[in-house]
Formats: C-alpha cells, structure tokens, sequence
C-alpha cells in the first residue's frame, strides 16, 4: 500500500526545502522507492533534488490538446509521455506536473493524466506531493486522499494565520487525510515562544520547529542540491527529527 505525504503553506515558508529533506530522509531509511511530485507550477524540487527535467506533464497536456501523431490513439501517447516525464534517480523517481492550463478545455487530457498517475504511483512505497503555495491546491481536491499532510509556515503571523486556514479548509472541504502536522521552518534564535504563543492564538498543535540554517541559504545560493546537506546542518538533524517523530 502506497503512503502518501503532501505539503502545503504560502509561499517563501521553505516548503519545497522540506520536501527535500524528507525525501532524503526517506531515501537513507530504505522506505524506498519513492515518487516525488513536483506539483508546484513554479517548479524547482528538481533542484533540490539536484536532478535535470527535460519534460513536464504541463507539456505532455499541452501536446495533445493540439493533437497527436496520425496512428498513435490518445491513451498511448498519454502512456508514453508519462514514461518520459519520469526522472530516475538513487532511491526515488521525480514527475514534475508543471505549466498550469492555459486556455481552452483540458477535460480529456487530464482525465488520462489522472488514470495514469494512479496506476504509476502504486508502483512506489512513498509518494511525496511538493503542492503550490496557498490552497488552491487544496480547494481543488488534489490534496484528496493522503496519508500525511506537513502544513509548513515561516516563523510569522502571516505564516501561522495561513496554516490555519489551510487547516481549516480542509476540514470544510471534507478531505480524506488521515493526519495533519504544523512545522514552522527557518526560525531564529529566540523565537521559540512567540511562534508556541501565536500557535496557540490559533488552536493549532505545533509538530515541530526548524531553524534559519546558513548552510541550506548558501546551497542554495551556490546552486548546491539541498540533499546534498551533511549532518553538520542544524536544519537537516532538527527536520529529521521531525520526520522520525510523525513516521513512526
């Protein structure tokens, strides 16, 4: 039986950082294979997986809606586009949904890009869903049906008070998840109380905490995949940490 894990929260919290790290984490514990999708129209995963994307189901979409080679039916060349967007590494695989849909109808499309999605992700242990900022994800069910979701905020307000009505819409959409968990990533020095304070303003419970690392600024600064991380990095032990807490 596939796990599923989903992440969500608005944008700049460091999310996709976090997808990294918990696929990395995955990867060194054996709970392998595992797919990760890049579901974020604003693609980088693949960066921090230090991994090079040439295709994205966005584009396979965007193909077929302008029609598919004489004697190749729809559902094959869905099939073999699919095949093609998956990116193989040591571990874990990477599909990057990409480019949101542009103008016109996408019924028949996505509906071959849904069936064959569900039949790859069976194939995979974990799957790991980095989704795009804010809810939208959320409001249109793509965040149906998951094991886990990691709700990830900055140490702010504004980042808590957006985790809350992530989780709240959830709750009002009815969604099949069968646990919900709040990290507050890059927090400084200090910060401690206030973020437990104002996570408690909002009736939420507070998973973890993550701290502003230098090491995953420079990577990323410097190009660097943030899996590359050694243990040295405050925000890799503190994040796995984490993970062995809401794994277990």
């Amino acid at each position: 039986m596939t796990y599923s894990i989903g992440l969500a929260g608005k944008g700049g919290t460091g999310k996709t950082t976090i997808a990294g790290l918990l696929i990395k984490y995955l990867v060194e514990n054996d709970k392998v294979p595992i797919l990760a999708v890049d579901a974020d129209s604003n693609a980088n995963l693949n960066e921090v997986l230090g991994l090079h994307v040439e295709e994205t189901l966005g584009d396979a979409r965007e193909e077929m809606k302008r029609g598919v080679a004489t004697g190749m039916t729809k559902d094959v060349f869905m099939e073999m586009k699919l095949e093609q967007a998956v990116v193989e590494s040591m571990g874990f695989d990477l599909i990057v949904m990409g480019r949101p849909e542009g103008p016109g109808c996408y019924c028949a499309a996505n509906t071959l890009l849904t069936n064959y999605l569900d039949r790859l992700i069976n194939n995979y242990a974990y799957v790991v869903i980095d989704n795009e900022a804010g809810m939208e994800h959320i409001s249109r069910l793509t965040t149906n049906n998951i094991d886990l979701l990691i709700v990830v905020s900055d140490p702010t307000r504004r980042g808590i008070q957006s985790a809350a009505r992530i989780f709240e819409l959830t709750k009002e959409l009815g969604l099949n998840i069968e646990q919900e968990v709040l990290i507050v990533n890059q927090a400084k020095d200090g910060q401690l109380d206030s973020i437990r304070k104002t996570v408690e303003k909002y009736e939420l419970d507070l998973t973890g905490v993550i701290p502003e690392d230098e090491l995953v600024r420079d990577f990323d600064l410097d190009g660097k995949p943030t899996t590359d991380l050694g243990k040295d990095s405050e925000a890799l032990q503190a994040a796995y940490a984490v993970f062995e807490e809401i794994l277990r």
